[in-house]
Order: C-alpha cells, then sequence, then structure tokens
C-alpha cells in the first residue's frame, strides 16, 4: 500500500512526533510504498521534492492532492492537532482510510478532565480533582485547589502530553508556579490528588476485522513523578510483563478494554493506571502513543510476541476511513 507518513506537529511534543514518525516510516518501507510529510512547529506541511509554500494554509492545500493518491494515513503526531483527532477529520472530509482512532475517540482522550467522565460514566475509578481556568490562577488558594483531598496535588494541562506542565505540588507556595507553568501548555489546568500505588500501562490493538486485544502490562519504574525529563533521561525503568498477580492483571486487562471500547477508539491505544490496593485507578489515555521500537506500547506487543516491523504493518492494515 501507499502510505503516507506524517510527523512534527504545532506542539511541545514535535520533537517526539519526528522520532515516532521516522521509526514507522522505516518500519514500513519493507512492505510498502511510504511518503513522508512533515508539519513544522508554525503549522507548514513539507514534502521531500516540493517546494515550500510558505504559509499553514498553502502548504496544507499542495499537500491535499497527494491524500487522493494513497492508500493510508499513518499521522504519527501526538498533542494537539494530531492526536486530538485534528488530522482523523482531515481524513474523514476526504475519505481516506487513517491510522488509528477517530475524531471523536481522539478529542475526548486527549482531554484528561472529558476523559475522567467518560471513565467514571463507564465504572471505572479515576483520582479526585477539579478544573482551574487560566484566569482563575490568582483566585486558587492551597486549601482550595481541589475538593475534599488533603496533603500534596498534581497540577497538569488539561490536554497536552509527554508530561509537560505537569508538576508535583507539596507546599502553598508550589501552587501558583505550578499552575502557570501548566497554563503555558492549556489554559484549562487540572488539579488532583496524588494517588499511591504502582504505575501500570496497558496497550490495547484494534485489528483489521475488529478484534480487540491487549497486550502484557507494563510497570513504569521512576523516583518521584513520572515527568517529561525522567520519560526521556533514561532513569526510568519499564517492566514489562509487569509483575502481577492472575486478579490484577484481570481488572487491568478489563478496566482498558472497557475504557477503549467506551472511548471508541480504533488503532492502539495506551491506558496508564496506577494500580492500588483498591483496583485500578485510570490515569488518562494516549489515542497516538509514542512508536519509536523503544516506546512503552511497541515494547508491551514485544512482550507478546509481535514485533515492532509486524506491530505498524498490523495498524496500517486496520486503517479505516473514521465515521464508516
Amino acid at each position: 500500500m501507499r502510505v503516507l507518513v506524517i510527523g512534527g506537529g504545532q506542539n511541545a511534543e514535535h520533537e517526539v512526533s519526528l522520532a515516532s514518525a521516522a521509526a514507522v516510516a522505516e518500519s514500513l518501507r519493507g512492505g510498502h510504498e511510504v511518503i513522508e510529510v512533515t508539519i513544522s512547529r508554525e503549522g507548514v506541511w513539507t514534502m521531500s521534492g516540493r517546494a515550500d509554500a510558505g504559509t499553514p494554509a498553502l502548504s496544507l492545500a499542495g499537500i491535499l492532492p497527494v491524500l487522493a493518491e494513497i492508500d493510508v494515513v499513518f499521522p504519527a503526531v501526538h498533542g494537539a492537532l494530531g492526536e486530538d483527532g485534528a488530522l482523523a477529520a482531515l481524513c474523514a472530509l476526504a475519505g481516506v482510510r487513517v491510522v488509528g482512532s477517530g475524531p471523536r475517540a481522539g478529542a475526548i482522550g486527549m482531554d484528561k478532565w472529558a476523559t475522567k467522565l467518560v471513565a467514571q460514566a463507564a465504572g471505572l475509578r479515576v483520582a479526585r480533582g477539579r478544573v482551574v481556568d487560566a484566569s482563575q490562577i490568582g483566585d486558587v488558594e492551597f486549601s482550595g485547589a481541589w475538593r475534599d483531598v488533603d496533603g500534596p496535588v498534581v497540577v497538569k494541562p488539561v490536554s497536552a502530553g509527554s508530561s509537560y506542565g505537569v508538576g508535583l505540588v507539596r507546599e502553598p507556595e508550589e501552587l501558583a508556579i505550578a499552575l502557570h507553568e501548566a497554563a503555558r501548555f492549556d489554559r484549562r489546568i487540572l488539579v488532583e490528588e496524588v494517588v499511591r500505588g504502582r504505575e501500570i500501562d496497558v496497550a490495547v490493538i484494534r485489528e483489521a476485522g475488529g478484534v480487540r486485544w491487549a497486550a502484557p502490562p507494563l510497570e513504569i519504574e521512576a523516583e518521584g513523578l513520572f515527568d517529561t525529563a525522567t520519560k526521556y533521561d533514561g532513569t526510568a525503568r519499564f517492566t514489562v510483563p509487569a509483575a502481577l498477580t492472575a486478579d490484577e492483571h484481570a481488572a487491568l486487562t478489563r478496566a482498558a478494554l472497557t475504557m477503549f471500547d467506551a472511548l471508541g477508539c480504533a488503532g492502539v491505544a495506551r491506558m496508564d493506571f496506577f494500580l492500588t490496593d483498591e483496583g485500578p485507578i485510570l490515569n488518562e489515555v494516549n489515542t497516538m502513543p509514542g512508536l519509536t521500537a523503544a516506546s512503552q506500547v511497541p515494547r508491551m506487543f514485544a512482550a507478546a510476541g509481535v514485533s515492532y516491523v509486524d506491530l505498524v504493518d498490523r495498524l496500517v492494515r486496520a486503517a479505516e476511513v473514521p465515521g464508516r
């Protein structure tokens, strides 16, 4: 098949997306014809062999004819204007098959507050918290930053990935600093209670034909908060399969599949949990997770006997036109 791989994007995860796109493109070259497109931080679309159009609108117009010539779009763009369903919506309008979730699942999954509401409606446990608008930062007091939660809190942008803007607040004087940092990435800020538990990720894939299944869970072992620096500086340890009892494994898998279905995900999605003595607590959902061979999702599927090349190929073959 002719596959258009899109990387980059207009958000803080630009470099991470470039790495995912490069790995995906290289993997697909063994069995497919690959065309690569990059979206700059300013929103300009570029493709090898084509002159730069100069503006986001003109550059996108120049790429549109390519959509009529390819079989599948692989949007390896994490974060806003990519993972949030924007690129899936473009493919839906063009009637082109796309790897991953459609616009609705992408938009809800990117919004951590909306994800929590869906999870609760589906019967899953989530951390207590509230949303603060950037305009309210000066009015938020440490004692009133959350509902009946004692102790430290986690502050994070409602819609951002790779833990950008995430901070742990232990003292009153730290709250405003953390809120302002989160506001750099989204005007809506989530303030949550700190959950004590093991950090366990579960990846779910929906294969061609509609069958979906969960890979062996992965445990993240890090000192302190698993923030952006810890994610990419090599200090975190990933253990897969995670050491779990049969009941813990079943509970996590059941919760991951429940959330995958509740959002209407497609392709692959990563569900992040805290495993507590009372069971799993959903942290967040990634509908276009990191996809280098060293990323968490490929590691989980490797533990199930699915190689990186096979995983990427399966995602391409399972691609559908969103909404159909």
